[in-house]
């Protein structure tokens, strides 16, 4: 995950909210939905609030997900701090979530250290809370679980690797301070508005790398 920070929400909801004040998340018209789906996936640069695939913000392949499910929580349904952009992947992300808690999300700083990602596409959680939401989302800590998306994570954390550091994953391991910085920080930087997809994934891996100051 990559923390994200919620922009105002879009004029067009904050217009139907004026003129139906009691209204729910399913009263919203297509023009409402796709205009929350769009400055969703801007603020998060395209990318799932939780897996980090790339999306397009079309409802082809971008989903409104509620942090804190509708069922739990119906009076928040409009409440735009709570709603990000997911993936539609089968049997993850938001179709995994449902109406389940979910401890750790993307709007809280901790969801880029409790996660803990490795060079072979797994994900780990060192906290109750990031094990936990693990296990909602589906997010691969093991092949049993989610072999696809650990495979799919891996292939594009390799290709990032030979595109901006021109050798084998295992190499970074040796690799000084000052490399690992400069990789990280082209990755944190987006283009044309856009991250690639999984970046943050090797950025969480790089920052495990980086020792220590005394």
């Amino acid at each position: 995950m990559r923390k994200i920070d919620k922009r105002p929400e879009p004029e067009s909801l904050r217009q139907f909210k004026r003129r139906r004040p009691h209204s729910k998340y399913t009263d919203l018209s297509d023009v409402e939905r796709q205009d929350i789906r769009k400055s969703c996936a801007e603020k998060q640069f395209y990318l799932c609030a939780y897996c980090c695939a790339s999306i397009t913000g079309n409802s082809t392949d971008t989903r409104n997900e509620h942090v804190e499910a509708r069922d739990l929580a119906p009076k928040r349904s409009l409440d735009f701090s709570n709603i990000v952009a997911s993936c539609t992947t089968p049997r993850q992300c938001d179709a995994a979530h449902k109406a389940q808690p979910l401890p750790l999300t993307p709007l809280m700083p901790q969801c880029e250290t409790d996660l803990q990602f490795k060079l072979s596409g797994r994900v780990a959680g060192l906290t109750d809370a990031a094990r936990e939401t693990i296990r909602v989302l589906n997010l691969g800590d093991s092949e049993a679980n989610n072999k696809a998306l650990i495979e799919r994570r891996k292939q594009l954390i390799d290709s990032l690797i030979w595109r901006d550091y021109g050798g084998a994953p295992q190499e970074l391991m040796a690799e000084e301070d000052e490399t690992l910085a400069m990789l990280i920080d082209d990755l944190v930087r987006p283009q044309n508005g856009r991250l690639e997809a999984y970046s943050p994934v090797l950025v969480n891996i790089l920052r495990a790398l980086v020792k220590p100051q005394d």
